[in-house]
């Protein structure tokens, strides 16, 4: 005992008896009388030594001794001074021998002050007048004094106990103390035996029986030992206990978190579902069972959702009737996975359960009314309202009022109305409960809800049933196998997604699909259909009947795939014998007895279809639609971008002026024909060509004219090429052609071709010979191995011609420009041409 923590009634309390005790010693030692000092010495050392005999009280801090069947022996046989200093000195004893704690000064005053006051209350009961007139005989008057001793050694401190920790006195006491009471019984008796014998044969030779106490004291010992093993073992199991309960409910939690996480939703959901349902119950008046059953189902309730592939789940919108199919086996798988777990309670009904509607119309069983568990209709309720009030992607909640008025709109058709009427009239209160449980105002996202037929009950044993597709036998698939067919599916979607995003090659893109489709969806061939104007063309086919496929152009809203583009709806086992029809070639037919067609929408509407074939009947099922439709609009834009990206990669390569190659194709070509060239050895020849004059029609007659000039020199040039020829535009009025398998010989006649094409072309557009071609030729190994190498070679020599040409037509211009001197007009025709050129020349110089 500390003075800190007490509260002051509690010091107060303290005080007094302290005080009280003080006195009592006080007046003891002033009426100190002692009949003999033998038997009080012999009596002390007793006691103290008895004192030394301590025990640990379990319940308290405290101890317990022998001591007081002395102070019994005491109150029978001495004074009462005697009685409550030899009380007080093995209370002493008791305190300060090998104690587990440093004594304090309050402590000390206290316990002693109250073995002083137990020892003289129990002495003046048992020496009371009034009980010896009454007739009491000895063994009772000496119970009555063990029980005012026992009563003033444990009241005091139960009362301080009570009044610092603020509990119950008789609480306190009895927990603390009471089970000591029999103990001082004993000891009452013990010293009534004690007494008799002393006046039997006198006090020295009763003393030889005392060494019995130090056995009783060892049983004790033993016992209490033993009982506080005990209580730390219980201790220890309660712990444990706990703790695994504990365990076992994060457990759930976080299992239940993982599973909300998959459809968007946070621990918030979890924490309001299961307050309101919790307070449902509770008010609904069902055991501790059932609600213990609710709080793991509020929390469980969609477990289900793992076999359910998560790109239904995350669907920012509407489900499509056969995702929706695909969602509704979320509680039976549930159940079977729950129903493992083996709880104590009855969650796995709820869980089944908890998509049942009042009238009927729920799944998976259809049950009506109270058919359905009463936890599912709880759950049922609370969840749809929470459902309406949390945001979704593809809407805002809506408030809570409103949510609550839709669900007492379905009262009696979709909800139980008693869960109803208390939700309706308590949903404020719950609400502000749930917030008040540290469940913020954020409302995420649940699963979408349809409206959805009632199917038949599935046997019992929480099997659920898939048909084949030969047959119609039912057979037991293990939620184990449907989780692992969720995350197979999901992963394979996202592997292909993921491929055919960094796809911009429309065959590589449908070879992706066919390749990743197949693993989910069997089937024997694979054809893409796109659009264009009126028809459908397919632009790619693979596996059986591939190239009959790859053949097809099928009208606007006819076949299989034209009728799939035109109304914009799936086609599941349809005949794939009306495809080839359209040939118009009876020799050509297909073996594919089945087929799937879906409609792909790109951007701006419907751009094909994508249709699966398959040489069994009716192999194609509804789950396969629901995987195809997953994936078609990931591939309709995928194949909208292949095809804008093929257009650009054509415009890429080709010169819009002339619609020749570019000067990136010719490289581009170049660099293969050098390639091939070299490995089989054949001759390539390089020109490199100018237009001479090409600037002065564009002075005189406009660059309008001068672009038709260089598309008819284009025309020319590409007219006059062989098959393995290739003509490109490099820029301006330069032009390049490369010649595989001519050597020089050969080159300087195609050059004179092209020459003749060039003036020509010029010649029909301007009206007259504008215009003339300079011509370069580098050849492969002679000039390079390189593009660059034989282009600049061929650009050399044809600036070479240029210059020649034009140096030749400057002596010409000045010959002809002398000639017309008047000096020169009467001369004489020379006889030869030789001769004229030379006098000529000689004039000129």
């Amino acid at each position: 005992m500390t003075c800190t923590g007490m509260k002051p009634i509690a010091k107060a309390f303290a005080a007094s008896i302290i005080l009280l005790g003080t006195v009592t010693l006080l007046s003891a030692y002033v009426s100190w009388h002692c009949e003999s000092a033998l038997r009080f010495g012999i009596y002390l050392v007793l006691t103290l030594v008895g004192s030394g005999l301590k025990i640990t009280l379990p319940t308290v801090r405290s101890t317990m001794s022998v001591n007081f069947f002395f102070v019994l022996v005491c109150i029978a046989q001495l004074t009462m001074g005697e009685t409550m200093v030899i009380g007080a000195g093995g209370f002493l004893v008791q305190y300060f021998w090998r104690g587990k704690s440093k004594p304090r000064l309050l402590q000390v005053a206290f316990n002693l002050s109250t073995a002083a006051l137990s020892a003289g209350a129990a002495w003046q009961l048992f020496h009371w007048p009034l009980l010896r007139d009454a007739g009491v005989e000895f063994p009772l008057m000496l119970a009555a004094a063990a029980i005012a001793y026992f009563l003033m050694n444990t009241c005091p401190v139960a009362i301080i106990i009570a009044l610092t920790e603020g509990k119950p006195l008789l609480q306190v006491w009895r927990d603390c103390y009471l089970w000591a009471f029999p103990y001082y019984l004993l000891g009452a008796a013990l010293a009534g035996a004690f007494d008799w014998g002393s006046k039997t044969a006198g006090w020295q030779v009763a003393i030889l029986g005392l060494p019995s106490l130090y056995l009783i004291y060892l049983s004790y010992n033993t016992y209490l030992k033993r009982l506080e093993a005990e209580k730390l073992h219980a201790q220890q199991q309660k712990d444990y206990a706990e703790s695994i309960s504990e365990l076992h409910l994060r457990t759930i939690e976080a299992l239940a978190l993982a599973i909300e996480a998959k459809d968007q939703t946070t621990h918030d959901h979890l924490q309001r579902v299961q307050t309101y349902a919790l307070e449902i119950g509770r008010e609904l008046k069902l055991s501790e069972m059932d609600l213990e059953a609710l709080r793991a189902a509020s929390l469980l309730h969609d477990i289900g959702k793992l076999a359910v592939p998560e790109h239904i789940i995350s669907k920012p919108g509407r489900l499509t009737p056969e995702e929706f199919e695909k969602m509704k086996i979320h509680p039976v798988v549930g159940a079977e996975i729950l129903e493992h777990v083996r709880f104590p309670y009855p969650v796995v009904p709820i869980v089944r359960c908890h998509h049942e509607k009042w009238n009927g119309m729920g799944y998976p069983d259809g049950l009506v009314g109270e058919a359905i568990p009463i936890g599912a209709r709880i759950l049922a309720a609370v969840d749809c309202l929470d459902a309406l009030a949390s945001d979704r992607q593809y809407r805002p909640a809506i408030p809570l009022d409103e949510a609550m008025a839709y669900v007492q709109n379905e009262a009696g058709k979709s909800f139980d109305p008693r869960v109803v009427e208390i939700l309706g009239r308590r949903h404020k209160e719950l609400e502000v409960m749930a917030r008040a449980s540290g469940v913020n105002a954020s409302r995420p996202k649940l699963s979408t809800e349809l409206k959805i037929e009632r199917g038949r009950a599935p046997a019992a044993g929480f099997e659920t049933v898939q048909k084949s597709a030969e047959s119609n036998r039912v057979t037991p698939m293990e939620f184990v196998d449907r989780i692992g067919a969720a995350r197979q599916e999901a992963q394979i979607l996202f592997e292909i997604t993921r491929d055919m995003g960094n796809s911009l090659s429309l065959e590589a893109t449908v070879s992706i699909l066919a390749a990743g489709l197949r693993r989910l969806v069997p089937y024997d061939g694979i054809a893409l259909y796109l659009k264009h104007g009126d028809e459908v063309h397919c632009g790619h086919a693979a596996g059986e009947d591939a190239r009959l496929f790859s053949q097809l152009q099928i009208p606007l809203g006819q076949g299989l795939s034209g009728w799939v583009v035109e109304n914009q709806k799936p086609i599941v086992n349809g005949n794939p014998a009306v495809e080839p029809g359209y040939l118009n070639d009876p020799r050509k037919f297909t073996r594919m007895r089945s087929a799937l067609a879906v409609p792909l929408e790109g951007v701006n509407g419907v751009i094909g279809a994508l249709t699966l074939y398959d040489s069994a009947k009716d192999s194609f099922t509804k789950e396969h639609l629901r995987v195809v439709l997953a994936i078609s609009s990931k591939l309709g834009m995928t194949i909208e971008n292949s095809l804008k990206y093929r257009e650009a990669e054509s415009g890429a390569v080709l010169d819009f002026l002339t619609g020749l190659p570019n000067a990136r194709a010719l490289f581009v070509h170049l660099q293969e024909q050098i390639r091939e060239c070299q490995k089989t050895g054949s001759p390539l020849t390089v020109l490199v060509g100018d237009l001479d004059g090409f600037k002065a029609v564009n002075d005189r007659l406009g660059h309008l004219e001068g672009n038709h000039l260089l598309q008819a020199v284009g025309a020319g040039l590409k007219h006059q090429c062989r098959t393995q020829d290739y003509v490109a535009r490099m820029g301006g009025d330069e032009f390049a052609i490369v010649l595989r398998g001519a050597d020089r010989v050969a080159a300087e006649y195609m050059a004179e071709r092209f020459r003749v094409a060039a003036q020509g072309a010029g010649k029909n557009i301007v009206g007259y010979e504008a215009i003339s071609l300079s011509l370069g030729a580098a050849s492969l190994g002679t000039d390079g191995d390189e593009p660059e190498e034989l282009l600049a070679s061929a650009d050399r020599r044809m600036y070479r011609q240029k210059i020649e040409s034009k140096s030749r037509n400057e002596t010409l211009r000045k010959l002809a420009e002398a000639l017309a001197e008047p000096r020169y007009r009467m001369l004489p025709a020379p006889a030869q041409d030789g001769e004229s050129t030379a006098m000529v020349k000689q004039s000129i110089q």
